[in-house]
């Protein structure tokens, strides 16, 4: 059984990782074999997510110490946490697709930006399409007015064009 203060490095490394995560999302994984674990594992490493199995009254103590008390609920029987502190949607991503192939594969909850998620949350998350791909819609969404405005004062231009073309023929005949 480890010292009292092997836990307590235990715990501040997990509240350290519940403080820099941008997003944590917790599953039970109970079912799951080897294999699939080990596949979720290297998943998550390929990703860049920290995926890890803690004892839950370890990772209690961390929740109360971060103020993430809505975590404490979902503490319950086998638990992993996956975190990521560069891509706030990637665990909520690879742990949904995850679950779709691995039916025993059960999210618990999830953590973004300081805000605890239920489940509908983290799946609701990992709906969110990739960041590139919403930087182009509002990219897109602030070009649109621009664009409109510009073909407004073409059409005014096309219109002036139009109508001394058409003064200079009425000269001519």
């Amino acid at each position: 059984m480890p010292k009292i203060e092997e836990k307590q490095v235990i715990v501040q490394e997990i509240a350290q990782k519940l403080r820099n995560a941008q997003t944590a999302v917790l599953v039970d994984y109970r079912g799951l074999n080897v294999e699939e674990v080990t596949e979720l594992r290297s998943l998550a490493r390929a990703a860049g997510i920290d995926y890890k199995v803690y004892k839950n009254s370890m990772m209690r103590f961390a929740a109360k110490e971060t103020g993430f008390e809505g975590l404490l609920d979902v503490l319950v029987g086998p638990t992993a946490i996956a975190f990521c502190d560069t891509d706030p949607v990637a665990p909520a991503k690879l742990i949904s697709e995850f679950a779709k192939k691995h039916k025993a594969l059960e999210i618990k909850a999830g953590m973004v930006d300081g805000k605890v998620l239920d489940v509908k949350g983290v799946s609701d998350l990992a709906e969110l399409p990739p960041r590139e791909v919403l930087v182009a819609q509002v990219l897109g969404g602030l070009n649109a007015p621009i664009s409109g405005f510009v073909n407004v004062l073409n059409g005014n231009m096309r219109g002036l064009v139009v109508a001394l073309n058409a003064i200079a023929e009425q000269k001519q005949a």
